[in-house]
């Protein structure tokens, strides 16, 4: 029974995919990967707009762009480190720079879980991107490894906030 409640109590703690705290987890999770923090220490970093850090906004369309999350990713020791996970902050993005990705909450899994990678999704409209497309496209292991982080931070479906 004492393990029931624990398991009970663990998911009640489980934010919502893409709530703040789950953007906060993210980041951690980010700093864990040597294919993003490795991979994107080159150019891809480098190209901030001069603020110091590159900005990632993700949301679950069925949610509303309101669910918006923000990490914030910066050079640190000759790598990619995430420095911020959570709530929006950057009111404007900087299109050459920076990156606003958004996809239904069913699309999320299903990358997350590595159905299919980045190519498809937006070739096929399944995940929704603004930045620069051509800087993304030079770093696709990179980009396949961060729609695999989605899958590997629990998140409940509940819409953030609702």
């Amino acid at each position: 029974a004492a393990a029931l409640a624990l398991t009970c109590a663990a998911a009640e703690a489980e934010p919502a995919l893409m709530a703040p705290d789950w953007a906060q987890a993210a980041c951690q999770q980010w700093n864990r990967s040597a294919t993003l923090m490795e991979g994107l220490a080159g150019e891809w970093i480098r190209n901030d707009g001069g603020k110091g850090h590159k900005v990632i906004q993700l949301y679950r369309s069925d949610c509303g762009e309101s669910s918006r999350v923000e990490l914030r990713i910066g050079a640190q020791d000759g790598k990619a480190r995430c420095i911020y996970g959570g709530k929006r902050e950057t009111a404007t993005m900087n299109a050459g720079v920076d990156y606003t990705m958004h996809a239904t909450t069913a699309r999320w899994g299903e990358m997350g879980k590595g159905d299919y990678g980045p190519m498809r999704a937006m070739m096929f409209g399944r995940l929704e991107f603004t930045g620069p497309k051509m800087e993304a496209m030079g770093v696709m292991g990179p980009f396949e490894a961060f729609l695999l982080l989605v899958g590997q931070v629990p998140g409940t479906p509940a819409c953030p906030g609702g």
